[in-house]
């Protein structure tokens, strides 16, 4: 696995690459800003980028739409993990929209950000529990706030419909932060045909990936923030 390095301070991207070297992950790149941090990706064609969002010159942001302008998994399928702090709500929700995999708290532990990054690059989708609640409650009430599909159409305009009963069920359970092994264990079921269930979804809805499948379930009101007791096991 080759992993890119985002972050205008130099403390933060050596620790994160001590820890994910220790791990056995490639550190191929550093950024100090978004403009290196595209040029890295072009360069380098990691599976995983770590993105800042404030960096001087091209922010994480901006980065992150010129990495994913050709599409969704950008150059090769690199996928992008936000790196952020609780006051950067709306930047965070921003990125998503951009197309980023994911994000992840700074003070993430060693274990969970070698975790998160292998999650990532298995193709899922990376939500922060304890922040994931607090920007869904913020900004899914909004219509029209991220484009949930590729195609933009609004929320309410997705037809469920064109979802068995089965997929229904488990596209709540995404919602509700678990993860295929979690919603495995709650349905009965293997976790690869979770797999399937999930992929298939996203599809029918013409989502990108299990986030915006997230945004989309609190927009049409599929499931409520504050009905929801996210863990901390939950993607």
């Amino acid at each position: 696995m080759k992993v890119v390095i985002a972050d205008d301070q130099a403390l933060v991207r050596g620790g994160f690459r001590l820890i994910l070297r220790e791990a056995g992950i490639d550190v191929v790149a550093e950024a100090a800003d978004g403009a290196e941090a595209v040029a890295a990706v072009a360069e380098h064609r990691p599976d995983v980028a770590l993105m800042d969002i404030r960096m001087p010159e091209v922010d994480g942001i901006e980065a992150t739409r010129r990495i994913l302008a050709d599409g969704p998994g950008g150059p090769d399928g690199v996928r992008i993990i936000i790196l952020t702090t609780f006051d950067l709500d709306k930047y965070v929700y921003e990125a998503l929209a951009a197309g980023a995999s994911g994000f992840l708290l700074k003070d993430i532990s060693p274990e969970q950000l070698v975790a998160s990054v292998q999650l990532v690059r298995a193709g899922d989708a990376l939500l922060a529990p304890s922040i994931t609640r607090r920007l869904v409650h913020r900004y899914a009430a909004r219509p029209g706030t991220v484009p949930t599909a590729a195609s933009d159409a609004p929320a309410g305009e997705r037809d469920l419909s064109a979802l068995t009963p089965r997929e229904l069920e488990v596209l709540g359970l995404v919602a509700r932060g678990l993860s295929n092994a979690e919603i495995a264990a709650s349905l009965t079921l293997s976790e690869a045909t979770v797999k399937t269930h999930v992929a298939r979804l996203l599809t029918k809805l013409e989502l990108r990936d299990r986030v915006q499948a997230v945004v989309l379930a609190y927009e049409i009101g599929l499931v409520q923030p504050d009905a929801v007791a996210w863990g901390p096991s939950a993607p």
